[in-house]
């Protein structure tokens, strides 16, 4: 069974595509999609919300997306959201 949560973000007004750049032109992303056990790491953009941003994690378990929270580079990235990110909702499930 695949552990996958979901991120509802809120961005600062315009900062939603310089958010996603951010992270890719950092490897940050590149980093956490070579992470043990991650399966999928994408971010979708609401068409109806300039500001929405959703973020889909898929892993082969949940012990392995606790310890992608625990990586340098995610530590890093937690210090970027001030900058971009209003809020965010987190939900989980498993798919089997």
């Amino acid at each position: 069974m695949m552990y996958t949560i979901y991120v509802t973000f809120t961005c600062h007004p315009g900062k939603r595509e310089a958010y996603v750049q951010k992270l890719h032109e950092g490897g940050y992303l590149d980093a956490i999609r070579n992470e043990e056990g991650c399966k999928r790491y994408d971010f979708y953009f609401s068409e109806k919300d300039k500001n929405t941003l959703l973020l889909i994690e898929m892993w082969e378990s949940k012990s392995d997306q606790e310890q992608h929270m625990t990586t340098p580079h995610m530590a890093e990235v937690m210090k970027l959201n001030g900058d971009y990110i209003v809020s965010a909702k987190l939900g989980e499930f498993t798919l089997c």
